[in-house]
């Protein structure tokens, strides 16, 4: 464990704006060894978008490709914050997730320890560094003392080079899953989006948000240190010492008992917990609720199906109705009339979607989330 004398003065905020490679490692070391706290952008952010982000963030400072400087108009952290994370933004402006450096330690050692890092091990980082499914990576090697492999970004070739010369934990998404050869590796951890039905044995999915640092549930089961509550009304609530401090404007979705309030709904069932979805997911159609992510997990095993993507739009008659927009497969031409038979042999009728749209991509965030939102404002444009 890192101890570090944080001093008296406020901490700078370094925005770092360089691309995924150890002088990202070496600035973020840097920061971190002067007691200041780090924000990384996206090195792909048009100009406009960057400039917004720098003014809604505040950092004191920026590291890039021409060095460091000061930047008007910044506001340090507290002494002790890590990081602040912006939120993906998916469903408007982004929040900075405060981390700090205890939050930060606590999430990489429970980490390691439900993962059995040990000194043979090596993570490999090639998820965007902007994020925290990607940032974490490095903050759970330079934590633990566990050697770091770092790629630009993913490449399937690339990825299985940096295995077989000695990576042996690596985070990844479904998409990126599907492409390489899992038996690389000891362990992958999967996050993102819903893993597919024949993952691999060494492969165990996460749940976690960039408020808890990570991930914090592994296959259904909280790390250490971790504690789960069902509220009243379905919500997830999680306690424990890996949590945000706050958001960059001071405000907190911690509650006075230390629950951080998730805003997805799930169950405890045999002590794993099972998330349904986002609250605002949840579509009401004649009175039935039909979580999307139960629907997709089915249309997803149909013969025609590649990828799919499930929403609710207004509907006079319904309240709501169930829309399903498809990537088909190369040469196959899936009906609604099809696809509501095959939802049909599984579920309710009232879940089979009532409207199909054929498309040639879902919109996903980074890390490979459907962003409902935007097929929803779409349908509706």
């Amino acid at each position: 464990m890192i101890v570090r004398p944080y001093p008296a003065r406020m901490a700078d905020l370094i925005a770092i704006d360089l691309p995924a490679g150890m002088p990202f490692v070496e600035a973020v070391r840097a920061a971190w060894d002067r007691g200041d706290a780090v924000m990384p952008i996206d090195s792909r952010l048009p100009p406009a978008a960057r400039a917004a982000l720098l003014d809604a963030m505040q950092p004191t400072r920026l590291v890039d490709a021409d060095g460091e400087r000061a930047l008007d108009g910044g506001r340090p952290v507290e002494p002790g914050d890590a990081v602040v994370m912006p939120t993906s933004g998916s469903t408007g402006i982004p929040k900075g997730v405060v981390l700090t450096h205890d939050a930060m330690a606590a999430s990489a050692h429970a980490t390691a320890a439900r993962l059995g890092v040990g000194p043979t091990d090596r993570w490999l980082a090639c998820l965007p560094l902007a994020h925290i499914g990607g940032f974490s990576v490095i903050t759970k090697a330079i934590m633990n003392g566990t050697p770091l492999t770092i790629l630009p970004g993913f490449e399937a070739t690339a990825v299985e080079v940096a295995a077989r010369d000695g990576a042996t934990l690596v985070s990844l998404v479904a998409t990126a899953l599907q492409r390489i050869d899992p038996s690389l590796f000891r362990v992958i951890v999967l996050g993102g989006s819903r893993p597919p039905a024949d993952r691999p044995p060494n492969c165990v999915t996460t749940y976690g948000m960039t408020e808890t640092g990570s991930g914090i549930v592994y296959d259904g089961v909280q790390l250490d240190d971790v504690e789960l509550r069902i509220a009243p009304d379905g919500e997830v609530l999680v306690r424990g010492p890996m949590l945000l401090r706050c958001y960059r404007d001071g405000t907190t979705p911690i509650d006075a008992d230390g629950w951080l309030h998730t805003d997805d709904v799930g169950r405890l069932a045999d002590g794993r917990l099972q998330v349904d979805g986002r609250r605002g997911d949840l579509i009401v159609t004649g009175g039935e609720n039909v979580w999307p992510d139960t629907v997709e997990r089915v249309l997803q095993a149909h013969p025609d199906v590649g990828e799919v993507a499930v929403a609710g739009v207004d509907d006079d008659q319904w309240g709501q109705r169930v829309v399903a927009w498809v990537v088909p497969f190369a040469g196959a031409h899936p009906s609604l009339a099809g696809l509501r038979a095959f939802v049909a042999e599984s579920l309710p009728t009232f879940m089979a979607p009532k409207e199909l749209v054929l498309v040639s991509s879902i919109p996903r965030t980074v890390l490979g989330k459907v962003i409902r939102t935007a097929l929803s404002r779409a349908h509706s444009a």
